[in-house]
């Protein structure tokens, strides 16, 4: 009995690939992302608000900051690595497509559109805000009111440093006429607080991460959980420099007068006193507290929050894949 074997079947090809498994219209690109989306939104989904649990200021930045930041680089570093391999060739026998080459091409030029516009709107806030400044001299302000601070004609008790790397004070004439001299100057010491760590440039580049993917979970509550300690740590170091109980008292006045309708602007190159206040009761509870009851020191740069923020490079491991 002789087994025929067709000649066509000595001519496989070596060992099958990949790509026999896989619908004509999937490509690695579309996998990696697929993957990266899937990653960001369950990085995110897991988060829980540390309101409840024990841990320090320092805990919190942390777990806040990389939580918020990792779901975005991620899905950005993943259509940078895209970009580069560009739409031709292959990875482990599977094409790479061209219809996730373009994908991840108009993702980055929405991003950088996005990031465009929220610079011209800011600066266009800005320029508005100037505009309304009143000439002035440093007796007409307060003694330790530097010069170089801008004073505005409203009624409100306002005070914030507005800018981007090099914020400037905005105070207006509200505030002056609102609190006396010992607590318009715990005021002032929040404010420098805020320059000091250059909160306005920081801040500025979380909300591209907020307004670039705000459908990723928990969005908006890790964004008031940041703005919360952003004010905590700036509560912490004014109180190295002024009373505790002075800083508690004029976040309390700023508040109740933010009640009523007035000037609240929202601007993308801000850090105002108690503006992260009027929609949520407890956060000024939970200020007023930390400022009277917090023996915690200064929250320090951490190289852990790097380290995880390195996951999100993963994307570009798969560069030298591509063929």
């Amino acid at each position: 009995m002789y087994l025929f074997i067709s000649p066509s079947f000595l001519h496989l090809s070596p060992p099958f690939l990949p790509s026999q498994f896989l619908p004509s219209f999937i490509s690695v690109h579309s996998v990696m992302i697929g993957g990266s989306l899937i990653l960001a939104w369950l990085l995110r989904y897991g988060w829980r608000s540390p309101h409840d649990c024990q841990l320090n200021l320092q805990e919190r930045w942390q777990k806040a900051l990389v939580r918020f930041v990792l779901s975005p680089l991620l899905v950005f570093v993943n259509a940078i690595a895209i970009l580069s391999m560009g739409s031709a060739g292959q990875m482990m026998g599977v094409p790479v497509g061209k219809v996730s080459y373009a994908i991840a091409g108009i993702f980055l030029l929405y991003c950088g559109g996005r990031i465009l516009q929220l610079i011209l709107t800011g600066w266009q806030s800005l320029k508005r805000l100037e505009n309304l400044a009143i000439a002035h001299s440093d007796h007409d302000i307060a003694p330790s009111i530097s010069a170089d601070a801008k004073l505005i004609d409203i009624n409100l008790p306002f005070a914030a440093q507005i800018g981007f790397w090099r914020s400037r004070l905005f105070v207006s004439t509200g505030l002056l006429n609102t609190l006396d001299a010992s607590h318009l100057e715990a005021v002032l010491c929040h404010e420098r607080a805020h320059a000091h760590y250059h909160d306005t440039f920081w801040f500025f580049w979380l909300g591209c991460c907020r307004q670039i993917m705000p459908w990723l979970p928990n969005t908006q509550a890790l964004w008031e959980e940041l703005l919360l300690l952003r004010e905590l740590r700036a509560d912490l170091w004014a109180a190295q420099y002024t009373d505790n109980l002075l800083l508690a008292e004029s976040l309390v006045v700023m508040v109740q007068h933010r009640i009523a309708p007035a000037f609240t602007p929202e601007f993308t190159f801000t850090a105002a006193f108690g503006e992260n206040q009027n929609n949520c009761a407890s956060r000024l509870e939970e200020r007023i507290n930390f400022l009277l009851t917090t023996s915690e020191s200064l929250p320090k740069f951490s190289w852990r929050s790097f380290l995880w923020l390195g996951f999100a490079l993963m994307p570009l491991i798969a560069m030298p894949l591509h063929s």
